[in-house]
Formats: C-alpha cells, sequence, structure tokens
C-alpha cells in the first residue's frame, strides 16, 4: 500500500473511531453480493437530527473490495470532507446486497441477484427464520 493510500486509510479508520461528534454525520455503508468483499460503498450526510441523507455518493468496485480500495477510500474522505461532516458512522462489514430495491428489482422482493442476502439479517448477518 502506497503511503498516499495508508494515510487516507487511516485517516478514514480515526474519523470513524471517534464516535459521535455532532452534525453533520456522515453515514458510510458497503454491500456485496456476500459477506466476503464489498463491490459498492454509499455515503450520505446527514445535516442535523431526523434529516434524511442528502447529498448521497456511491461508488462501485468490479475487480477490488470497495473497503480496502485506495481510490475508494480517498473519494470517501473528499466527500466527507468537502461536506464538513463531523461525524462519521461506520461499520466494518457488508451490511446487504449491492442492489436497490425498487430500482434493481421489483418493491418487496428479494433480489435474484444475491441469494446470500435473500433469507439473512442485513445487520446481524444470521439467517432468518
Amino acid at each position: 500500500m502506497t503511503f498516499k493510500a495508508q494515510w487516507y486509510r487511516d485517516k478514514f479508520v480515526k474519523k470513524r473511531g471517534k464516535g459521535f461528534c455532532g452534525y453533520p454525520v456522515a453515514t458510510v455503508a458497503f454491500y456485496g453480493p456476500d459477506d466476503s468483499r464489498a463491490t459498492k460503498v454509499s455515503v450520505g450526510i446527514v445535516a442535523h437530527e431526523g434529516a434524511d441523507a442528502d447529498p448521497v455518493e456511491r461508488w462501485f468496485c468490479q475487480s477490488t473490495d470497495a473497503r480496502t480500495d485506495p481510490e475508494v477510500t480517498e473519494a470517501i474522505i473528499r466527500f466527507i470532507d468537502h461536506h464538513g461532516a463531523k461525524s462519521v458512522a461506520a461499520v466494518d462489514r457488508n451490511i446487504g446486497c449491492p442492489h436497490e430495491e425498487g430500482i434493481d428489482y421489483p418493491d418487496g422482493e428479494k433480489c435474484t441477484q444475491c441469494s446470500f442476502w435473500a433469507d439473512r439479517d442485513r445487520w446481524s448477518g444470521e439467517i432468518m427464520q
């Protein structure tokens, strides 16, 4: 890993580890077809309590893992800094399928491309009964 890539990675880890420091808050979510590789990351800026995330930016990785891709990490940090986020809320793992309900597949249905998530709780990763 280059010095620049490590610097951005360390900066992201530090921002995420600080906890709540006020608004605006950047929310960072990783998605993938299973739990082994993130192919999408979505970052939203929440301006104040009760607000929806706006703006929201998404990055996609076809051949690398979005959680460790240096270009994606740099883009995330630049987006967070550009919007003046004081706090960063993120987890290191995938929290679901990279496809969007109502866009990539019909509302209320399961993604036909990501069977791994079909019967799995996105937060715990456990299979639901």
